[in-house]
């Protein structure tokens, strides 16, 4: 018996296919997919989900001095003239930041393999460049998805069928998280 379903595509396109699925999931909450595909995304989810349960809270918080560039009003860098020449003004300023462990690592980077970059755009400047947002998807699930499932189990997915697909009566389902 096999250990995946092939779904009528080569290696690369099915890869892609099913890391793309995952990460819609995972960044809208549900999808309207194929029953077969969606049993291949259920387990993919399922196994990232249950690794950021699992290293949730591996981290220690640690206090950094870092130096930062000086702004003004309008969050341009300040510049100061030393000895002829422009020089940016930089202020040291006390940072918290979470330090992983490890396993938290391994798993941030496991996660990395299958997770697409995502790009939030606002509605109202649909189409432009400008005011666009990187989302991390690891940071997401560690902070936003993991404390959700902290108490349950596994079955972190639900497929509900919606019917045939009207083009080829493929059955159509819901995938979204419990």
């Amino acid at each position: 018996m096999a250990k995946y379903r092939k779904l009528g595509r080569t290696s690369d396109q099915r890869k892609a296919l099913l890391r793309n699925q995952v990460t819609n999931l995972l960044y809208h909450g549900k999808i309207v997919t194929t029953e077969t595909r969606a049993k291949e995304v259920r387990k993919i989810a399922e196994g990232l989900i249950a690794m950021a349960v699992r290293e949730k809270d591996n981290f220690e918080t640690v206090t950094v001095t870092a130096k930062v560039a000086r702004k003004d009003a309008d969050g341009k860098r300040v510049k100061e003239v030393v000895d002829g020449k422009k020089v940016t003004v930089y202020d040291e300023v006390q940072k918290e930041i979470k330090k992983d462990a490890p396993s938290r690592l391994h798993a941030r980077r496991q996660m990395l393999k299958v997770l697409y970059p995502v790009t939030e755009v606002p509605a109202a400047a649909a189409g432009k460049k400008k005011n666009t947002k990187n989302v991390d998807m690891v940071d997401k699930m560690f902070n936003e998805i993991a404390p959700k499932y902290a108490d349950r189990n596994g079955g972190y997915t639900r497929i509900i069928k919606i019917g045939p697909r009207k083009g080829d009566a493929a059955m159509e389902v819901v995938l979204e998280l419990v």
